[in-house]
């Protein structure tokens, strides 16, 4: 039992840790492309369905989706454990229920002040 609220603990830690990760990747994203790179990504998506000849994928288009897909992955990986966390409360045991709360506790505190490095 003692092993199966350190497990949620950590679980839950992990989930804090992977929000603060999140919202850091999403800020070195918004960093690292150009100011223009939504009007141009507009710009080039309007003249490809006009039909017109374009040139092939920039950089810039390449680099947009990387940060998009590893953002989506994040995000996914974020809600896997948050529905295991939730699997686990829903057991309706006080120990794991606190686990995930003391979890929760640890994580937040130990997390968020590396926002502040962005």
């Amino acid at each position: 039992m003692a092993l199966s609220v350190l497990v949620v603990l950590l679980l839950a830690v992990l989930y804090e840790g992977i929000k603060v990760g999140k919202a850091k990747l999403l800020h070195h994203t918004l960093m690292s492309l150009p100011i223009g790179t939504s009007q141009q990504l507009i710009l080039e998506t309007d003249r490809d369905s006009a039909g017109s000849d374009s040139p092939p994928a920039s950089s810039t288009n390449l680099r947009w989706f990387l940060c998009h897909f590893g953002q989506s992955l994040v995000h996914v990986i974020q809600v896997v454990i948050g529905y295991f966390m939730m699997l686990a409360v829903m057991s309706y045991n006080t120990w794991i229920f606190l686990g995930v709360v003391l979890g929760s506790a640890v994580g937040y505190y130990l997390a968020y002040p590396l926002l502040r490095l962005v």
